[in-house]
């Protein structure tokens, strides 16, 4: 893949089709507030970078990869 774990793919895959789980995940308490930022941002446009056949993998299409990339950095 381009540098995104599985599992962190799954989690966004959860948020994305609004599942109940998805809610209580914490958005990564151990990190700094700039690290959640950058972290967000790059994920974000890794996401938009992955190829048809690689958010198949995932199980999302394009359309809800790019809702996810467009959510605003405040949101996880």
């Amino acid at each position: 893949m381009t540098g995104m774990s599985d599992v962190r793919l799954t989690l966004y895959q959860q948020e994305l089709l609004g599942l109940p789980e998805a809610r209580v995940i914490p958005c990564g308490p151990q990190e700094s507030r700039w690290q959640q930022f950058w972290r967000r941002v790059r994920t974000r446009k890794q996401l938009l970078e992955l190829s048809d056949e690689q958010l198949r993998d995932i199980g999302i299409s394009r359309e809800q990869a790019k809702l996810e990339a467009m959510r605003p950095f405040w949101r996880c």
